[in-house]
């Protein structure tokens, strides 16, 4: 059959591999059947409920099995589906919801709690997946999802161009913003990816939980390939030893992970005495990977390829390198090149083409592209770039940002941010953002954010810096309490130092690099 969206990569599996396993979660399993029917009868359910096409679905729930049915059974509605972070502040959560005009959420019984506290602060229509009611909306099980009947399930005619999901990363101003992908771009990335690693019938480890962007690769290229997917549980992301026994126990034969994942069992020891031979491809994006972890990880496993993917949340993916031997030197890697159906220039300050070699920003024009920012048509013109130099229709680029230039063998090397977004431990944080929630407690009067290295392990971390008001003693321990309240755990910073002022510059503005030297000197 043609696939066009991706709905039909589930349907299309269901044909050609109905009794192989789609998902994996611990010891609970789904066929490509099962995932096509059980998607089929929450698609029905919401249908039924009103769910129109483009209305946006949350999906709150940890790592589960349940995952994979509400992605697929949100698309077949129509729906967009916004995932939630189970971890996140219930405020962060609270302004998402705000913000996408959620009024259905699927869930699962561990989140009965939290979603009473959700459903006094919100308008719910219903929410699927709870055993136990809530007072303020339509509650159904999963079990009653699965009773419905669907022979006469009307299917929604979805386009290439209409919205598929949402996900949601740290702003600037400091409020999340939501990137709209459309089931063309997440297809096009899908099949970009499941060829460029030959993803047919592999065993695919998926670390990445579902707001965070790697997630689409195993939500749907790995069942484009039909492959399976091992959804890493919660649990065995905390501790290296039952991480590296699960790539063990599954044969998983591509890995996709932050380096940190990886350096962590690399660190802690765990690999030398399991036997890992089944993996061929290990994947990393997310930052950089230290080049000494990287080589001595690589030796290890020199029966695997490994390759660096590069791409913000906005374009899903658009580099690659694959290193076919461990880094000689301790150079940073490059981001390697553009893939298919995707192009890149490289611009100075004025917009304007840079020769060959020299630094600039990485512009990307792709198929794999966002179609925008959710309700922030500003944001959205203001992030691309066009080329008028193209007759008829200007070519549009998205602006990543991102500082590179372009080796000899033209291969691009990532030198650094534009501006004072960061990524760490794979997620993309904006230090304005922790700036902004730091400056709201009482008696802080300024706030920088910057990033330092843990010597022993290269690892990066986050250091905030305050400056309180005059005579003003803050309580660092109650600092950090709020801060647990008000920012997702990997945003939150490591340390926390005080002094009485800052440096600034001569127009009066904060010396960050100043305030740098201060602290990691």
């Amino acid at each position: 059959m043609s696939i066009y969206t991706l709905v039909h990569i589930i349907e299309n599996a269901a044909k050609q591999k109905p009794n192989k396993v789609a998902f994996k979660y611990l010891s609970q399993v789904i066929t490509f059947l099962e995932l096509h029917k059980k998607s089929s009868q929450l698609a029905s359910y919401l249908i039924n409920e009103g769910i129109k096409k483009g209305d946006r679905v949350g999906i709150y729930m940890n790592r589960s099995l349940e995952t994979s049915i509400a992605v697929y059974g949100i698309l077949k509605a129509g729906g967009v589906y916004v995932p939630l972070d189970p971890f996140s502040p219930i405020s962060r959560t609270e302004f998402v919801i705000k913000d996408c005009g959620i009024k259905h959420v699927i869930s699962i019984p561990q989140q009965h709690r939290k979603l009473k506290k959700l459903t006094e602060l919100l308008n719910f229509i219903s929410v699927v997946g709870l055993t136990n009611p809530l007072t303020n909306c339509k509650t159904i099980s999963w079990e009653s999802i699965f009773n419905i009947d669907v022979a006469n399930y009307t299917t929604i005619n979805i386009l290439g161009d209409d919205l598929a999901y949402i996900l949601y990363t740290s702003g600037s101003t400091g409020t999340p913003k939501g990137i709209m992908h459309t089931h063309a771009s997440g297809l096009a990335f899908t099949t970009l990816v499941a060829d460029l690693y030959k993803m047919e019938n592999a065993i695919y480890g998926m670390h990445a939980p579902l707001h965070f962007d790697p997630s689409v690769q195993g939500y749907f290229a790995a069942p484009y390939a039909l492959a399976t997917t091992i959804i890493v549980s919660d649990s065995h992301t905390k501790m290296p030893a039952s991480l590296a026994d699960l790539i063990v126990k599954e044969k998983i034969t591509i890995w996709f992970s932050v380096p940190l994942a990886l350096i962590q069992m690399l660190t802690s020891g765990v690999l030398e005495n399991r036997n890992m031979s089944s993996l061929q491809w290990v994947l990393f994006s997310g930052e950089v990977f230290p080049t000494k972890h990287l080589k001595a990880l690589m030796e290890l496993w020199s029966f695997a390829k490994f390759s660096n993917i590069y791409g913000p949340t906005e374009t899903n993916q658009c580099t690659y390198y694959h290193l076919k031997t461990p880094p000689v030197t301790n150079t940073t890697i490059p981001i390697g090149y553009v893939w298919g159906n995707t192009d890149f220039k490289i611009i100075d300050t004025e917009d304007k083409e840079v020769s060959k070699g020299a630094i600039g920003e990485l512009v990307i024009r792709t198929a794999t592209m966002m179609k925008g920012y959710w309700n922030d048509p500003l944001r959205t013109q203001e992030s691309f770039y066009k080329d008028e130099n193209i007759i008829g229709a200007p070519h549009i680029y998205y602006r990543t940002g991102d500082q590179v230039k372009e080796d000899e063998k033209g291969r691009l090397l990532f030198l650094g941010r534009k501006d004072h977004q960061i990524k760490i431990r794979g997620y993309r944080v904006e230090l304005g953002e922790i700036e902004n929630i730091l400056t709201s407690y009482p008696n802080i009067e300024e706030a920088v954010t910057i990033v330092a290295n843990l010597e022993e392990t290269e690892q990066k971390i986050l250091v905030s810096v305050i400056m309180p008001s005059q005579k003003t003693a803050i309580d660092i321990d109650d600092l950090k309490s709020f801060c647990k309240k008000k920012m997702p755990i990997y945003a939150i910073p490591d340390k926390i130092e005080i002094l009485k002022d800052f440096p600034r510059t001569a127009s009066g503005k904060i010396n960050r690099k100043e305030i740098e030297k201060l602290i990691i000197e």
